[in-house]
């Protein structure tokens, strides 16, 4: 019996110590919450040749977040941040939307031109700040709240309407087609959402990237130490400018998702605090915000955690405006439990309980 008790701790003891438990657990508390709520949470019916249910909902929803937090990994992994990535994708938005036109009958630019050329203003994007932090040495944050203002700024002047004889920017651009709504709905004879494939799509890519090639591990290396990187050949300006392009590139893609989904460009309110989403999904997927290290599969967990919390705050009382408030305060304690500090306390206090069991022996 003893040596079954000592097997199980020594089970569970190994299973904590894994990067995924955190994030996983965390899932699963959330997931408990909702179905003690909803009953009914993980019912899938087809209704109107479609999927339908809470959960399909929810990583249908988390779909951008867990494109975005792709980029984001990989940033926060190299040593930085990218906080303008919600502006980025209204840019990118705004200029897929603007090309297409709003006809009923035809696309002023074709479907496949606009969509290229969202995602090469999201790699403009990217560029910008890759150059800033990589070459210029400026800090990350520093750096990318340069778009966080401006890009919003100059995807509402993109979006721009003739209103009584003057052009009036930050107006709703609407796309008619539905072609284009495809994209963050359904294919045709398809059940599920398109968003997911295009989400199961970018984490592959990004996976075979990393693993197949050398990325993985120069991103590793520039995170932990960018100098001693170097020293060894590699070129950390480029691998750090590497992943800031790649991160814009995911937020232009999240945009025309979010764009499609409302069937137009909404500039004030496309990628509106996803930046703190994406930053969050990547903490909770057990990923250091120092750098140094990451986990995929960890920011996806994370991504659709933050979905089903978005989903039961909702589903509490708690309003769109009230939301950033609670997703702070999780941030705040991830980046607490992450740090030194608060690691050599519970070092500490361990050693403390090692030592009440050893005299109490």
């Amino acid at each position: 019996m003893r040596q079954q008790q000592i097997g199980i701790k020594a089970f569970i003891r190994a299973i904590s110590h894994k990067q995924l438990f955190l994030p996983i657990f965390a899932l699963c508390l959330v997931l408990l919450f909702n179905i003690i709520k909803t009953p009914a949470f993980f019912n899938i019916s087809i209704q109107n040749g479609v999927l339908y249910g809470y959960i399909v909902d929810i990583i249908n929803r988390a779909s951008e977040l867990i494109i975005l937090s792709v980029g984001m990994t990989l940033v926060i992994a190299s040593g930085g941040i990218d906080i303008s990535v919600g502006a980025v994708s209204a840019l990118a938005a705004a200029v897929c939307v603007r090309l297409l036109g709003s006809s009923y009958d035809f696309y002023a630019t074709p479907l496949v031109l606009s969509i290229l050329a969202a995602c090469v203003a999201g790699l403009a994007c990217g560029a910008f700040n890759g150059f800033l932090v990589a070459k210029m040495k400026i800090q990350a944050m520093v750096a990318t709240l340069i778009l966080f203002t401006a890009g919003r700024g100059i995807a509402q002047l993109i979006s721009a309407r003739e209103i009584n004889g003057r052009m009036v920017p930050g107006q709703i651009l609407y796309v008619r087609m539905d072609s284009f709504k495809n994209i963050g709905g359904f294919l045709p004879r398809v059940v599920v959402p398109t968003p997911v494939f295009i989400a199961i799509g970018v984490v592959l890519l990004a996976y075979l990237l990393l693993t197949r090639t050398a990325l993985g591990l120069y991103i590793k290396s520039v995170g932990i130490n960018s100098g001693a990187g170097r020293l060894v050949g590699i070129n950390s300006v480029f691998i750090t400018f590497l992943c800031y392009l790649i991160c814009g590139l995911t937020a232009s893609v999240a945009g025309v998702i979010s764009a499609s989904r409302i069937y137009s460009c909404d500039a004030n309110n496309i990628g509106l605090y996803m930046e703190l989403d994406a930053i969050l999904a990547v903490a909770m997927g057990g990923n250091s915000l120092a750098g140094g290290k990451f986990s995929l599969a960890g920011s996806v967990i994370g991504a659709i955690t933050i979905q089903a919390l978005t989903t039961s705050l909702y589903a509490m009382g708690v309003t769109a405006d009230q939301l950033p408030v609670y997703k702070a305060i999780v941030v705040v304690l991830i980046v607490a439990i992450q740090s030194s500090e608060f690691k050599r306390w519970l070092s500490i206090y361990k050693q403390k309980i090692q030592m009440r069991k050893a005299v109490a022996q």
